[in-house]
């Protein structure tokens, strides 16, 4: 059964001091939802009171019409993964498997069937006779999503879940993750701080700071349009300059420090002329232009030569300094003390009010 998460008004503190001070949500069924934000967030402390292990001290949840509030963890019909797997050292692989199934009394050949499907689901058929001490961290966490799934939860919860993996496994592990989610269409909330991972697997992302979600939306409407300064930098890497909205024969834009005025027909009426704004250029947002253009002087402090593309540091004349990425060159780098000139990609940045808090962009 798909379930729906709705979430209204939750409250959480412990004594005087408030993790979540109102938070509302609706996740859909079938939905890959991801909670995004830095450590002390809140993002662990809402999945667990979704889960039934932490207390509640205001707000309903429900799963479709059904208030959870006060519902034990064990009726909730949830799958559960945590960041250090939490499987059981003296277990083999399938006894693992099979440990929830037992648990609920099944069959002993329903046991059986269903321990093979997820087993050769998550490709650790070969090593169901293991104790977890012989496998890698990969395969535990294998073993444990396939341990989550095979009692058919209504709702998978996954907390960090490849926080303990090398940079390689943790990238196998989200396509694998999000391939059997996808088949299997459950309704799944993961918790990360990694925002690469969580744009990799999310149908829609909820960026969290302080117990608030700022902006929910998919990953490409979150890296394109974030609704704040924080999840323009939350989200992907992004350089911050303050400038000034200017308005030239009606028609209004961006002042950069030089004298680059950059016509932005897009800017809400919010942005009005003379006001300091700041300005969200993501590094491949750059264009490196002709002396002869109209642009932002600078100077090349350094590159990173990365294959497809090369990293530039750049000196703004203004002071600020700039991360710009360009398609690497067949010819030459840019070398240290260049002296070059930007344009930006007017239909791709972003502006915010001098406070960071509100989009001025349609």
């Amino acid at each position: 059964m798909n379930v729906e998460i709705k979430i209204s008004h939750a409250l959480k503190k412990y004594g005087d001091n408030v993790i979540i001070p109102d938070l509302s949500v609706d996740i859909r069924k079938g939905e890959f939802f991801t909670l995004l934000g830095p450590s002390g967030c809140g993002k662990t402390t809402l999945l667990r009171m979704i889960a039934g292990f932490n207390s509640i001290e205001g707000g309903d949840f429900y799963f479709n019409e059904k208030r959870i509030n006060d519902l034990d963890p064990s009726k909730r019909n949830i799958g559960m993964v945590f960041q250090n797997y939490a499987i059981f050292p003296h277990l083999t692989v399938k006894k693992n498997v099979a440990f929830g199934l037992q648990n609920r009394k099944m069959a002993k050949e329903e046991i059986e069937a269903r321990t093979e499907e997820f087993l050769t689901m998550m490709k650790i058929q070969e090593y169901k006779d293991r104790l977890p001490e012989r496998l890698s961290g990969g395969q535990q966490q294998r073993v444990a999503l396939a341990r989550a799934l095979a009692i058919e939860p209504d709702v998978l919860l996954m907390d960090e879940p490849l926080s303990n993996l090398d940079a390689k496994l943790r990238v196998e592990m989200r396509e694998a993750i999000k391939e059997i989610q996808n088949s299997l269409g459950i309704t799944t909330v993961y918790v990360t701080h990694d925002q690469e991972e969580a744009m990799a697997v999310s149908d829609r992302i909820a960026v969290m700071s302080e117990g608030v979600i700022q902006q929910i939306g998919t990953p490409k409407a979150l890296y394109q349009r974030p609704g704040n300064l924080f999840v323009a930098t939350f989200i992907g890497r992004t350089n911050v300059l303050e400038e000034e909205i200017c308005e030239t024969d009606g028609q209004k834009g961006i002042l950069f420090a030089g004298g680059y005025r950059l016509p932005m027909p897009n800017l809400t009426d919010e942005a009005e002329a003379g006001s300091q704004v700041k300005v969200s250029v993501r590094p491949e947002e750059f264009v490196i232009v002709d002396s002869g253009e109209e642009g932002i002087d600078g100077t090349v402090e350094y590159s990173t030569f990365l294959g497809l593309n090369t990293h530039y540091i750049v000196k703004l004349h203004s002071g600020e300094r700039v991360e710009i990425i360009q398609e690497s060159r067949i010819d030459d780098i840019l070398e240290k003390g260049s002296n070059i000139r930007l344009r930006v990609k007017a239909e791709k940045i972003n502006v915010f009010s001098s406070d960071g808090s509100k989009a001025l962009v349609r």
